[in-house]
């Protein structure tokens, strides 16, 4: 039985699944909006409104945070900006 068991597994080994859950909220942002399946949308969801926090956040350890997520200074800067 799956109790407290988190998050949709997408079919993809914990890695990729990290991965395809950071270039999705790399393209949310950059493009602000993206299209894919509604499983990995409802999976995107939190993951996207927590770097969004942190953007709203503003200080330096959010944006810090946020390109540890994120991985690129130019989508962090669209971000806070």
């Amino acid at each position: 039985m799956r109790h407290a068991k988190r998050g949709r597994k997408i079919g993809t080994s914990a890695t990729h699944r990290k991965a395809i859950l950071e270039g999705l909220a790399r393209q949310v942002i950059v493009h602000e909006r993206v299209k894919t399946t509604e499983a990995k949308a409802k999976e995107l969801r939190p993951y996207v409104e927590k770097v969004i926090t942190l953007g709203k956040k503003g200080d330096l350890h959010a944006r810090r945070q946020a390109l540890a997520v994120l991985g690129d200074r130019e989508i962090v800067h669209k971000l806070f900006a």
